[in-house]
């Protein structure tokens, strides 16, 4: 544990060390595209936050290559260097799409790519557990369909939901931190070593989203654009993969007995590929609405719009910060809810619990004008935003100023509406006004 921990904590230094630097190349290299229809900020921020992720990513990995126990994985495997092959390959296709912008279709089968690279080198699914049956052994080209398909959908899923401030690396750092621990007990709660992998993938990603998420929350001096969101994708697909393709279930049936038992109370068999799909079920639904929706609008399904769930969160009337926790409370409760379910299914108390917190989670959805008050022992440890006198006088202070704001929204197309009219309103003043004073100017002079 003190080994991965390490590892964690020098990707997430070097990540957030970085992320300055690179905010002023994005600045001067001109990465800071306008502001669009769909964006929900109000000033040009600058891009290319995946630049630091990478480095963060780089270094956590040459530091975990040199440790006395996880450094036997670049040894063992090639699973290391087929996740720096492929995360190296879809980080430039997303650099070069924050800057000059990249055709969709480009991007996916530069997505498509970088999977192939990383099947070709062993990070590739090699069975596929089906609930009743077993293990299923995959011939290579279906392991290879199977394996590109969960990458592409992992990518574009965590691309989708990385529309507000510090939105997409907390998701996936809670997925990360979820599924650490499920890879983290399959090895050392096990023995199984083929899971190692995927427990260093999973802690590698918490340090570049750790490091990341202190830059990008809101308001947010810099974006990991695609180059960020689609390489924590990738490293979020590859841990799935791994645990996947390369953990023996067969393994696991001797730690509980039968292939009964480790389906219905380890759930080993199926729960590898149930917990990533878990992790990113809600982008994979975002993903699967926002198509639905532009299909049935007879738009292209890669043709942006407002209407993801952090839109519509902003739509009812919650503010971006709570918007963004409402999604990190979802997205805690699913992996963390799964990973619980993985150890004891069949415990009442976890299914109770689950859908205790639901049901607080949909009240605090339905009311997004609904303010909670902290206790007072509470105060010294919160921000000041969070507070009482704090939060009071926040809300006094912004309420002038989006008054002011929104009226001037309003204000903006009538006086563009009435500029014309004025103007001619104004000439005609000034035309009076000089026959007046003509006509004056004949009384007042003695013929």
């Amino acid at each position: 544990m003190r080994e991965y921990l390490l590892t964690l904590c020098v990707t997430a230094a070097v990540t957030y060390l970085l992320t300055g630097p690179v905010r002023k190349f994005a600045i001067a290299a001109g990465a800071m595209p306008p502001v669009r229809a769909r964006d929900v900020h109000r000033e040009p921020t600058p891009r290319l936050g995946g630049i630091a992720m990478f480095g963060g990513l780089c270094a956590g990995l040459l530091v975990a290559s040199q440790l006395t126990n996880i450094g036997k994985l670049f040894t063992l495997s090639d699973e290391p260097r087929a996740l720096l092959s492929g995360a190296g390959l879809i980080w430039l296709i997303g650099v070069l799409d924050d800057k000059w912008g990249v055709d969709a279709l480009v991007k996916l089968g530069g997505q498509m790519i970088a999977a192939g690279v990383m099947v070709l080198q062993g990070l590739t699914i090699l069975w596929l557990p089906v609930p009743g049956v077993g293990n299923v052994a995959l011939t290579p080209f279906q392991g290879t369909l199977l394996t590109v398909a969960l990458v592409v959908i992992t990518i574009n899923a965590v691309n989708f939901v990385d529309g507000l401030d510090g939105l997409a690396s907390g998701m996936v750092c809670i997925a990360s931190v979820a599924f650490f621990m499920y890879a983290y007990r399959i090895w050392y709660g096990y023995g199984i070593e083929a899971a190692a992998p995927a427990t260093l993938f999973a802690a590698v990603l918490m340090g570049m989203c750790l490091g990341f998420l202190p830059h990008n929350m809101h308001p947010a001096r810099i974006f990991m654009g695609d180059s960020g969101s689609m390489l924590i994708g990738l490293v979020l697909a590859a841990g799935a993969v791994s645990i996947t393709g390369q953990v023996d279930p067969d393994l696991m049936v001797e730690h509980t007995g039968s292939v009964k038992s480790a389906v219905h109370t380890m759930v080993p068999l199926y729960m590898p590929l149930l917990l990533p799909l878990s992790i990113i079920a809600i982008p994979v639904a975002d993903l699967v609405m926002a198509i639905v929706r532009r299909t049935w609008n007879g738009r292209s399904p890669f043709a942006a719009d407002r209407g993801h769930l952090h839109h519509r969160l902003l739509e009812v009337g919650h503010s971006h910060s709570r918007a963004v926790l409402i999604m990190y409370f979802w997205a805690a409760l699913i992996a963390f809810g799964a990973v619980a379910f993985s150890v004891r299914s069949s415990s009442l108390a976890i299914v109770l619990t689950i859908v205790l917190l639901s049901a607080v989670g949909l009240v605090v959805l339905l009311m997004p004008r609904y303010t909670p008050r902290v206790p007072g022992w509470a105060q010294q440890v919160l921000p000041p935003r969070y507070r009482r006198g704090g939060r009071e006088a926040a809300d006094a202070e912004a309420a002038p100023e989006s008054a002011a704001e929104g009226a001037g929204e309003r204000a903006a197309p009538r006086e563009a509406e009435r500029e014309p009219a004025m103007a001619g309103l104004h000439g005609a003043t000034a035309i009076g006004e000089r026959r007046q004073f003509t006509r004056e100017k004949k009384i007042n002079t003695p013929e």
